[in-house]
């Protein structure tokens, strides 16, 4: 169709999607049926349907598609990201199961991660998150320790040649973060807001931010769970890095890590090898993946 004009979605409010178009122009669009598979990230291919309104009629193959689900339902959350930014602080205090889901979840797709400890200004509350967030940085895991309050220079090199995608629970100071990297980011809220007429779409799933050059930045709502029903078993075990050296060396091929005997994770886990906090953590997401 040669009336169909590329273009990235930026905005997602229920059903109705923003689009950036090459000529930098936004178009609000529908998708075509009840069921919309876009997501904030894709590339698409759209058509004018009126002055002010199109239709998505294609969605590009995708590098990467960031999603939760439960066992009733899925949630897409971003598309064609290169790196997973998850937020966490010293106060309040924060999941370490939600940590792992996302951690979990980025491996599947193949994200780089990193995970931000904020508000670092807290110094005692800071000390108690850097414990939690030990076993993480001792796998191999990025920790950037910062106070969004007050500088995020050592983070505007992290996000460059990436576009990142970034979540966390509510409280976390994420939107001091983006306003902090982003002055201008309440002002293209804004510039969404106006073109969607949004008052009449509260369902706000996900913004995507332009950065210097080809970096962008996909802004979520805080998260309270992460769920991971679409995974294997299999799946969940790879997504705990150190487990790979002792993946199918059990004694049993169906064994759960529970308490097995011949257990090679429950062995390494006596032998301090791997953290016992860790294995805990798989176990329980194990027994409920959504």
């Amino acid at each position: 169709m040669s009336n169909l004009l590329p273009g990235r979605i930026i905005a997602a409010f229920g059903r109705q999607y923003l689009v950036r178009l090459a000529d930098n122009s936004l178009l609000p669009c529908l998708t075509r049926g009840k069921k919309s598979e876009a997501v904030c990230g894709d590339r698409v291919e759209v058509m004018h349907t009126g002055e002010n309104q199109g239709v998505i009629e294609r969605i590009a193959e995708r590098s990467s598609l960031l999603h939760r689900s439960d066992a009733y339902r899925e949630k897409l959350i971003a598309a064609n990201v290169s790196q997973i930014i998850v937020v966490v602080a010293a106060e309040p205090s924060f999941s370490d199961e939600l940590l792992t889901r996302c951690l979990i979840a980025a491996f599947d797709q193949q994200l780089e991660v990193l995970i931000v400890l904020n508000k670092c200004d807290l110094a005692d509350a800071a000390k108690a998150a850097r414990a939690q967030l030990a076993p993480y940085r001792a796998i191999g895991y990025r920790v950037l320790e910062l106070s969004a309050m007050q500088d995020v220079t050592e983070f505007r090199p992290l996000l460059q040649g990436h576009t990142s995608v970034l979540v966390g629970q509510s409280g976390m100071g994420k939107s001091t973060l983006i306003n902090a990297l982003l002055p201008d980011a309440q002002a293209a809220t804004r510039e969404i807001s106006t073109v969607l007429d949004s008052g009449k779409h509260t369902t706000t799933h996900a913004k995507l931010y332009a950065l210097n050059g080809e970096s962008s930045l996909i802004d979520c709502p805080g998260v309270q769970a992460f769920g991971l029903h679409h995974l294997t078993l299999g799946r969940i075990e790879q997504g705990f890095v150190e487990f790979s050296t002792y993946l199918g060396q059990c004694r049993f091929r169906d064994c759960h890590h529970q308490h097995e005997p011949g257990c090679a994770l429950l062995a390494a886990v006596a032998a301090g090898k791997i953290d016992a906090r860790r294995l805990e953590l798989f176990q329980q997401i194990a027994k409920n993946k959504a």
